[in-house]
């Protein structure tokens, strides 16, 4: 239990006292814990909200006072201001501190330790069930109920995960708030918070009951009804009418304490649906709806009073749920628990029903994004098996196409001569790999691709782009035939997930009998490269290595492998398709085996490089959302002879039409300008450079770059500098060097 002290409330000290919660103190001081409005101190309204310790839409009321605690109060109207608007520094602000969560197995959870709760937990017991028992007031607030059923608990030592059989919820009944006009001003408090406020010493002035008194707290009873509340920010008097509505008599007080009814407090059941649980007193009861509000605010989270909730009604908006999103009613941090009796008596004076109470959604109070993460981390990018393996080389981890991949080990020009001269490694498990297989495979890759299928003999493999309806490139990749009804196709690391979705939407629109077996994740991959990488697998158990284009299966230092002959680099290239949890095997056994021979792995940067001397185009980044192949100069990979493939039909229509787009590859001396560097021709900006990079081989800069004007310049400025058209590829055009 916290001392006497003192908390800070808007950049002033106050004092409480020992056992006050945080909107106890604010009322002991003469405040209101927000800015008005009726205070119930049993977190079922959001009247007491308020930014503590930074953390925004805290209930004060369930908060123990302590010493040094901040709290800003929320501006009248309106959301909290953002920590940006206020110009906090990020870099100097402390860390948030990490949310520990306990994950418990549970037989039974009981929520409220009330008179029902106990009695619940008495009885299970007594049946021999091991109960957890849970309630606010030991700081064990329940946010939520999940699937499972999963009871989530935010405590004072952080979040619990409570995985239960059975779950019963006993959270008792809420206080009605008033609805009327003057219900938003300050000194208004349900009969229960008069009891605890009395208890806790607290003054409440002159102060009258309307309803069931609260038990020993002095006051004065004003029989009849309320009809508006008056004062200028506080209340200086209450207005009452006689049970007939007639006989309007006005009250001087400074507190109105209002005793004016119960509802089930539901949210947590509500948002169970179908789970296991059961509602127990109050909780399950049916208590009669209040008299259907005419004047003030219904909402208080939302600022919506009654006659917002007409001008919705008179435009069509009848329906609770349709109701309370066209007026904005009930979606606030209470969740309706203040809002709802009266949303609902509002409804049923105007229809022939009462309705039912909307859906409740987790969290029934509002927490952090810290709390709601709890003991769960995420990493957007995914890394492969050999990730450890690269750090601990030295590597440079950056993000490309939804992977942490290495950017480079320290010297990207040293990795590029491994590759040009002798051998070495690079970790391509990121590419998408897609098995096709059935007795329609063959018909359904050849609807699918530009290119022939058919004619792929088993054991070859052939580069296809990937198109959409309009002839826009979207992946590019390998078809791999293993038998006469299997292939094996891989895409882009980045563009895997969309290609593995655009087959699979194909495959079920046409009807045809293939199965799609993704293992993009299950297979890692290693590529061999460079002019000694057959000498090295000849070394490891791969005597008579596969030539160009060409895949077999065998073993590699005595991990299966699918081994496929291609090139990416421009040198001699075997990929090693292998399972993903031998890859830290397979990679240390090639390292080890190639020492003598200068072995070292490559980062992106060093293949960035290569790629670019050959003229290879990376999706996404050299082709943009409408790049056709003649835009790309790939028509090559097209064949328009076959009756129909997806984009056929929009590449014969445009095939005579005139188009100014094209991807060119450029050299100029020097260094390598920046990427997306604009290219000028007679004043104006022509294009853009794709990509770009200074040979280390050739001594000068080589890029790809889209001239978007016709004619096409044969010479242009970048960077300043002098630029030629050069049809790519820059390095070994005939292609002699992968094909040895």
């Amino acid at each position: 239990m916290s001392g006497d002290g003192r908390i800070v409330l808007d950049g002033r000290p106050i004092p409480y006292r020992s056992g006050d919660s945080v909107a106890v103190a604010v009322m002991r001081a003469g405040e209101h814990p927000q800015h008005g409005g009726t205070v119930c101190l049993a977190g079922d309204c959001g009247n007491c909200v308020a930014e503590v310790d930074g953390i925004a839409y805290t209930r004060t009321c369930q908060t123990p006072a302590r010493p040094g605690l901040v709290v800003q109060r929320h501006p009248a109207a309106g959301a909290p201001p953002l920590r940006a608007a206020r110009q906090i520094d990020v870099t100097t602000a402390p860390p948030a501190g990490r949310i520990p969560v306990q994950r418990i197995e549970a037989d039974l959870v009981v929520i409220g330790a009330g008179e029902s709760g106990t009695a619940a937990a008495t009885n299970a017991r007594g049946q021999g069930r091991s109960v957890t028992l849970l309630d606010a007031r030991d700081g064990e607030e329940v946010v939520g109920i999940y699937a499972g059923p999963t009871v989530i608990v935010r405590t004072p030592k952080g979040m619990a995960h409570i995985h239960a059989r059975d779950v019963v919820v006993a959270t008792g009944a809420a206080e009605l708030h008033p609805v009327c006009p003057g219900n938003g001003l300050i000194g208004l408090v349900t009969a229960r918070a008069a009891e605890q406020l009395h208890t806790a010493g607290v003054d409440l002035g002159v102060s009258v009951a309307i309803g069931s008194p609260p038990s020993g707290v002095p006051c004065t009873p004003v029989g009849g009804s309320l009809r508006r509340i008056e004062g200028v920010g506080r209340v200086s008097a209450v207005v009452t009418v006689d049970d007939d509505g007639e006989g309007e008599r006005t009250t001087a007080c400074e507190t109105v304490i209002v005793g004016l009814g119960r509802a089930a407090r539901t949210v947590l059941w509500r948002m169970a649906d179908d789970l296991p649980v059961t509602v127990v007193g109050p909780a399950a009861q049916s208590f009669p709806l209040p008299e259907a509000p005419t004047a003030g605010t219904v909402c208080p989270c939302s600022r919506v009073d009654v006659d917002d909730l007409v001008g919705v009604w008179e435009r069509g908006f009848q329906d609770l749920e349709l109701l309370k999103r066209a007026a904005l009613v009930g979606i606030g941090t209470c969740q309706g628990s203040a809002c709802l009796p009266h949303l609902r008596a509002f409804i049923a004076e105007r229809s022939t029903a009462i309705p039912e109470p909307f859906t409740a959604r987790p969290a029934s109070r509002q927490i952090t994004i810290a709390e709601a993460a709890a003991g769960v981390h995420v990493d957007a990018f995914r890394r492969t098996a050999l990730h450890d393996e690269h750090v601990a080389l030295g590597a440079q981890m950056d993000r490309f196409g939804g992977w942490w991949r290495p950017w480079h080990y320290g010297d990207h020009v040293a990795e590029y001569w491994a590759v040009r001269e002798g051998v070495s490694l690079g970790d391509v498990s990121t590419l998408g790999k897609l098995v096709v297989s059935g007795p329609d495979a063959v018909e359904f890759l050849e609807r699918l691709y530009p290119t022939g299928v058919g004619d792929i003999r088993v054991g070859r493999s052939r580069y296809a782009l990937l198109l959409n309806d309009g002839g826009h490139l979207i992946d590019d990749g390998m078809i791999l035939r293993e038998a006469e009804t299997r292939f094996v196709l891989t895409f882009t690391s980045a563009g895997a997930g969309h290609a593995e979705m655009w087959v699979r939407d194909w495959a079920e629109t046409w009807g045809l009998r293939v199965h799609l077996l993704d293992r993009t994740m299950s297979l890692a991959a290693i590529n061999v490269t460079g002019p000694l990488a057959g000498r090295l697998l000849e070394r490891v158990g791969l005597p008579s290595p596969p030539r160009f284009l060409q895949h077999v299966h065998a073993e590699v230092c005595g991990v299966p492998c699918h081994v496929m002959r291609l090139s990416f680099t421009g040198e001699v290239s075997f990929e090693l398709h292998h399972a993903v949890d031998r890859s830290v095997e397979l990679w240390r056994a090639l390292m080890a085996a190639g020492r003598d021979l200068g072995i070292a792995p490559h980062g992106l940067q060093a293949l960035q490089g290569l790629r670019l001397e050959k003229g290879h185009v990376i999706v996404g980044m050299d082709s943009e959302l409408d790049s056709t192949p003649r835009r790309l100069g790939m028509e090559w990979a097209v064949k328009m002879d076959k009756p129909d493939f997806v984009g056929r039909t929009a590449l014969a229509r445009t095939a005579g039409l005139p188009d100014p787009r094209r991807l060119v590859g450029l050299t100029m001396p020097g260094s390598a300008p920046t990427e997306g560097s604009p290219i000028w021709s007679d004043r104006q900006i022509v294009g853009h450079v794709s990509s770009s990079f200074a040979s280390p081989l050739l001594g000068h800069a080589v890029m790809l770059g889209w001239l978007k004007r016709t004619p096409f310049p044969d010479e242009v400025m970048v960077d300043g500098r002098s630029a030629v058209a050069v049809a790519p590829p820059f390095y070994d055009p005939e292609g002699g060097r992968a094909r040895a």
